[in-house]
């Protein structure tokens, strides 16, 4: 398994000035298919329904993500496995196999390393504080930062494990600041709570989860220091095309510190 400076470190960054944005799509799976999250409602999700291709099958969708630009990181969402409503396993190591250049940061709720360690290199464990608590936090340790961590929130309320949202010593490099009522929602980042966390934890990368609508959300979100982006809905609405990406990633303009 790679170290998340291998899978996620992938060109220059400067802390001052930011001079790029990494967009990662997002597939959220839940029962076998590709569904449209919104405001944490799980029970609610239903199959997407895009612009980009008129399937739900997940091969379908990433294969339509790739048509608006070479992404080399995707976040899979399993859904059943977070809520405990089986898992797709099978599923997910198809997808890895079948798309070996890329990087998936997995989401499978509740995570034990000694199987996370004998997945392909190119599976990053995504672990979110919903699926933990205050006894079962300090499991973390034994990944040995290797992996992303996702601080989930609904509204104001922290989910899960309240100590993981200020023991620094358990976070790794990467923190996704994930605002579960945000999701689909239309309703733009929370960028005050994005803020902080940067302004806090200079030290660290901050991932934007939930909200994002268009370039403008983009762009100020870059303002604030947020290096990373999960995006799903303003990718299949056409809300957000391959020219803004092309513009936060720094591509447009070879010789600029952060060009890739």
């Amino acid at each position: 398994m790679l170290s998340v400076s291998q899978s996620v470190l992938l060109y220059p960054v400067s802390r001052n000035n930011i001079y790029f944005m990494k967009i990662i799509p997002v597939i959220d799976l839940k029962d076998g298919i590709v569904v449209h999250a919104k405001q944490g409602q799980r029970e609610h999700y239903q199959p997407i329904k895009s612009r980009l291709c008129e399937s739900s099958d997940v091969y379908q969708v990433i294969n339509a993500f790739l048509r608006i630009y070479d992404f080399d990181t995707f976040y899979i969402a399993d859904l059943n496995a977070i809520t405990g409503q089986g898992d797709h396993k099978q599923l997910i190591s198809d997808i890895l196999a079948a798309f070996p250049k890329i990087m998936f940061w997995v989401d499978s709720g509740y995570q034990v390393y000694s199987k996370v360690s004998r997945q392909p290199g190119n599976y990053l464990p995504v672990l979110g504080s919903e699926s933990y608590n205050d006894e079962t936090i300090f499991e973390l340790k034994s990944f040995n930062n290797n992996f992303v961590l996702s601080l989930d929130y609904s509204a104001a309320e922290a989910l899960g494990a309240k100590s993981l949202f200020y023991n620094q010593a358990l976070w790794p490099d990467i923190v996704i600041i994930m605002t579960l009522n945000c999701v689909g929602g239309n309703c733009g980042p929370d960028l005050t709570k994005l803020n902080n966390f940067c302004r806090q934890y200079p030290d660290k990368r901050f991932v934007a989860a939930g909200g994002i609508r268009n370039s403008a959300d983009l762009a100020a979100l870059k303002q604030i220091g947020i290096e990373l982006a999960l995006i799903a809905s303003a990718l299949h609405s056409g809300a957000i095309i391959r020219e803004d990406i092309l513009n936060v990633s720094g591509k447009k303009y070879p010789g600029k510190p952060g060009y890739f």
